[in-house]
């Protein structure tokens, strides 16, 4: 990497600029940061691995851009030659090891990008968890084979063009310490480290370089990226409830707040216009805004919660009518919510909830029995990723004239409907048990 300014004179002993001295070591700190990344990245996927896997795509991204502003500076500053005193091979070997450092500082982050761009599973990616960046233009919208067939290459490259960056490593720190220990005369590291003295073995700046290298070795180690959400999402701005609530006609003569409790007077309650009548069947109940359908699950012992935002709910129910009680409920899987982008953009896809091809859940009970007070069960069935099992559902149920309030908690085993494919199938980071919480507030129709 040489770029000093093309003065005979200075030929071997002028300094590189402040510039791509800067630029060298940035990119040199983030080319080994990201070795000891990729070994975190291995082993099971836990949501520290998960992160580390994104910090590691998001430094690779700045690498490869600080990379065309290095290559860019280098082509507006021609570098001088090196010191006439090398050895023609020597001044051969070390063009050619500063061109293979171009190619490898710009192929693999382009190879990881069209890992990324060409997987099956389409995790957006932040880079440093805010800034959105892109996929390659058209490798996303490919046929799976031909997404497949490019991912492979993508992989393939970088696998190799990791072993080519550690030769490449090696024969640039072997060539910088020749010249510094052994030839006095070619003061090629005083070049990009300015004030080192060739031919100077206590040299204090190869010691500054070599505790910096450390220093970003033991980070590598030691960094703990936040890990993805695993906190309940915030409430929407505007809730977008399962049911909307129907336009209630006010009858002539009604008062205008026809929910306000009957008025009462020293001798007894007001007199209503009306006796109610016995409940001859199952009640229409509209669920209103606001309502919840959320579920709690955990990762690698973390608990991780989330929410379906898009639902809707049937009922039709009545304590005194629970032979004639039913209730539907239609879930739209790919509105899953869990406080992450990105891990909320490979739950819909088919290693879990499917969601393009079972685009719905439904939840379906007609059948309900009453255990305690305000307590009773609803037994059901569960349709998810196209699997039909029985399915219970204890809620407590308050009702307050034309309003009812019901919360619930039940439990179901997510490989028993196909959630979590290949890798994740396992339960060792996954545990196969869900937790699924119900609570609404409903209105009388």
């Amino acid at each position: 990497m040489t770029d000093v300014a093309k003065d005979p004179k200075a030929a071997g002993s002028a300094r590189y600029s402040l510039v791509a001295i800067l630029l060298h070591w940035v990119i040199a700190a983030g080319i080994v940061l990201q070795v000891v990344l990729a070994g975190r990245m291995e082993g099971p996927r836990t949501p520290t691995s998960f992160a580390v896997t994104q910090l590691h795509k998001s430094i690779g991204i700045t690498i490869l851009l600080l990379s065309l502003v290095r290559l860019a500076w280098r082509l507006m500053n021609p570098p001088a030659p090196l010191p006439a005193t090398m050895p023609r091979w020597e001044r051969e070997l070390a063009r050619w090891t500063h061109v293979g450092f171009y190619v490898v500082m710009i192929a693999m982050p382009l190879t990881g990008w069209l890992m990324v761009s060409a997987s099956r599973i389409p995790i957006p990616t932040l880079l440093y968890g805010v800034v959105p960046w892109p996929n390659l233009p058209l490798v996303g919208d490919l046929a799976p084979a031909a997404k497949k067939l490019w991912h492979d290459i993508g992989e393939g490259g970088h696998g190799v063009i990791a072993k080519v960056i550690y030769v490449l490593l090696a024969l640039h720190v072997a060539g910088a310490l020749k010249h510094q220990l052994f030839s006095k005369d070619e003061p090629v590291l005083a070049r990009m480290a300015p004030g080192a003295v060739a031919g100077r073995w206590a040299e204090p700046r190869i010691l500054i370089i070599l505790l910096a290298f450390v220093g970003v070795i033991v980070f590598g180690r030691l960094v703990t990226p936040p890990p993805p959400g695993m906190a309940a999402p915030a409430p929407a701005v505007t809730p977008q409830g399962p049911a909307q609530e129907p336009a209630e006609a006010q009858a002539p003569g009604e008062p205008a707040d026809a929910d306000a409790s009957p008025q009462t007077s020293p001798t007894g309650p007001a007199p209503s216009a009306a006796a109610p009548t016995a409940i001859a069947g199952p009640v229409n109940w509209a669920v209103q805004p606001g309502s919840t359908l959320a579920f709690t699950a955990t990762w690698s012992g973390q608990p991780v919660k989330g929410r379906f935002d898009r639902w809707l709910a049937d009922v039709q129910f009545s304590p005194e009518a629970l032979d004639r009680s039913r209730v539907k409920v239609t879930i739209d899987v790919g509105s899953i919510n869990t406080g992450d982008q990105q891990r909320d953009a490979v739950l819909p896809s088919g290693d879990w909830f499917d969601a393009a091809a079972h685009p719905k859940a439904m939840f379906s009970a007609t059948r309900f029995e009453k255990t305690g007070p305000d307590r009773y069960v609803a037994h059901g069935t569960l349709q998810l990723r196209g699997v039909t099992k029985p399915q219970d559902l204890p809620f407590r149920l308050k009702i307050a004239g034309d309003k009812a309030e019901v919360s619930g908690v039940t439990t179901l085993d997510r490989t028993s409907f196909g959630i979590g494919q290949g890798e994740w199938s396992s339960t060792d980071q996954i545990p196969a048990k869900v937790s699924v919480n119900v609570s609404l507030t409903a209105k009388r129709e």
